[in-house]
């Protein structure tokens, strides 16, 4: 048998007297009330709650009855009392215990059923600063903290989700819970309060710009859970952080099947290098492995998707597809003539909608709207005993930007491709290069150890890709280059030049940058530096 504190044998089924409610989420809360009541248990509640139960017809006390006293302060403080924390916290097998309550009348609290104000949906949806401030409760976590360590004894709630539950229970074990199931709710009920708290330390952290506060909390909601992760011998699921960026994770699923550990990975990659592009042009970004295999920008979304699947045919099968405009019936017409997992887009026509239906399989995501490639944030990686922590990358590199270090100054068309292909290169695993050639990706090499591997492997597949259009010359003829690095010895930048390139982008830096930069003059190629480089492992 387990025992709580003391050495005191803990109960099996513990009768549910009277229930302690205060929520803000009033979700399913009239139904559930009532099945408290007609399973005998008194009602104890605060502020809105308790008018929300009146309301509805049901007899419930106010918590000042438990702590003779009002609340005040806004009502800040109302549920800070020995009168309510000792009815949570006693031992009811403690005969010291037992003689305190008795002492003090402090009634016993068995049924604490307690949800947050709502700090992250304030935060989320851009409050001002009073009004977050305000969010932060207080008296909240307290309760769920005190019943939750007190599980010997109390049950405690914290989420809607679980009141069908505790209801089942109550009516199995005449009016009773068992210890299992009181044990599983303090379990959440602590991951709940520590989630709520990551958030808080979280915003200020934020606010005051504290890049490494001396602790870091990290706390999410469980949106799924996966069949598995990367492999099949590795569990997964997804949480959401409750940061309200549009993407994966904030993104409505019209149709399909759950999504995978790789699927959601994938897209979330996917999205993001598109939302790189603002709907003035029409952006597409097919995905494969986290890695692009084809982006393209035009004037409507069925020319992008055409010449950002002509990149790399072969790969965009079974690929991830992620568009800046609402999908429309012509694009999805042009989709559905391959096989692919997912289409991610910030909305669809209903005539495009209709079309998908006959691909049971394929999932269509709905965002509502695009990232935005400028905003700050983190990314987190695990190491072993540790956490990696940084700013999202969010610099973006403009043509004002570019220091022409050749001879040769890139034309209008090459200024515009260069930024193109520079911007699909942050989102492309290092080391990367991008040849691009009239708003679209003609080859792409990704993650490779030696840059100049990549810039071999991007102008094969380019190669390739000519092969499989038609073509007598690949697309890389004329074309830019992006790198995501410098180069640091000037072999990647004559593979480039062999490969057609006529005009290259990098960030400069590297020991030998003047002799990359005289290749480039002795083959007449343009060349511009950023100053900023963007690799992503």
């Amino acid at each position: 048998m387990a025992v709580v504190s003391k050495n005191h044998p803990v109960p099996d089924l513990v009768r549910v007297r009277r229930a302690l409610v205060s929520v803000s989420d009033k979700t399913g809360l009239i139904e559930f009330a009532q099945a408290l009541a007609e399973a005998g248990v008194e009602l104890v509640s605060t502020g809105g709650t308790r008018a929300a139960l009146e309301a509805a017809g049901l007899a419930v006390r106010d918590v000042s009855e438990l702590t003779g006293f009002p609340e005040i302060m806004d009502g800040r403080v109302k549920t800070l009392h020995p009168g309510v924390h000792g009815g949570l916290l006693g031992i009811r097998d403690d005969a010291g215990h037992v003689s305190a309550m008795q002492d003090h009348s402090i009634a016993e609290i068995d049924l604490a059923v307690v949800n947050l104000y709502p700090f992250e949906e304030t935060v989320a949806r851009g409050a001002e600063t009073a009004t977050i401030v305000e969010n932060i409760d207080i008296g909240g976590p307290a309760m769920i903290r005190a019943s939750a360590k007190n599980h010997a004894y109390v049950t405690t709630i914290t989420d809607p989700d679980d009141y069908g539950r505790v209801v089942e229970a109550l009516r199995n074990h005449d009016g009773s819970v068992p210890l299992a199931l009181r044990r599983e709710l303090a379990a959440l009920a602590f991951a709940r309060t520590a989630a709520y708290d990551a958030a808080v330390s979280g915003w200020f952290a934020t606010e005051l710009a504290m890049a490494a506060p001396r602790h870091r909390a990290f706390g999410g909601k469980l949106l799924d859970v996966m069949r598995y992760g990367e492999n099949p011998h590795q569990s997964a699921a997804f949480y959401s952080t409750g940061e309200n960026r549009p993407g994966v994770a904030t993104a409505r699923l019209l149709q399909g099947k759950q999504l995978s550990y790789n699927n959601i990975n994938d897209t979330d990659a996917a999205f993001e290098l598109v939302s790189e592009f603002d709907q003035a042009k029409a952006a597409c970004a097919i995905i494969k492995h986290a890695n692009p295999c084809g982006v393209a920008v035009g004037d409507s979304l069925s020319e992008v998707y055409r010449r950002a699947l002509e990149c790399d045919q072969t790969s965009a099968f079974g690929g991830i597809i992620a568009l800046n405009r609402p999908l429309d019936a012509e694009t999805a017409t042009e989709i559905v003539k391959i096989f692919t997992e997912v289409i991610i887009a910030p909305d669809a026509s209903e005539e495009a909608r209709q079309i998908l239906l006959a691909k049971k399989n394929l999932r269509l995501m709905i965002t509502g709207g695009l990232a935005d490639p400028r905003e700050p944030g983190m990314t987190v990686k695990t190491v072993a005993g540790g956490l990696l922590v940084q700013g999202r990358d969010n610099g973006i590199v403009l043509p004002e930007d570019f220091k022409v270090v050749t001879k040769r100054a890139p034309d209008a068309r090459e200024i515009t491709d260069l930024a193109f292909a520079f911007r699909v290169a942050k989102h492309v695993k290092s080391n990367a290069i991008v040849y691009a050639l009239h708003g679209a990706t003609v080859g792409i090499g990704a993650g490779q150890m030696s840059r100049v591997d990549s810039a071999r492997i991007a102008a094969r597949k380019a190669i390739d890709a000519a092969e499989v259009l038609g073509l007598e010359t690949p697309l890389t003829r004329g074309s830019v280059v992006a790198s995501d690095a410098f180069f640091p010895f000037a072999d990647g930048l004559l593979s480039a030049i062999e490969a057609g390139a006529t005009a290259v982008i990098q960030p400069g830096g590297s020991m030998r940058d003047q002799d990359v930069i005289d290749a480039a003059d002795e083959a007449g190629v343009a060349m511009v530096f950023t100053g900023m480089r963007h690799f992503r492992h």
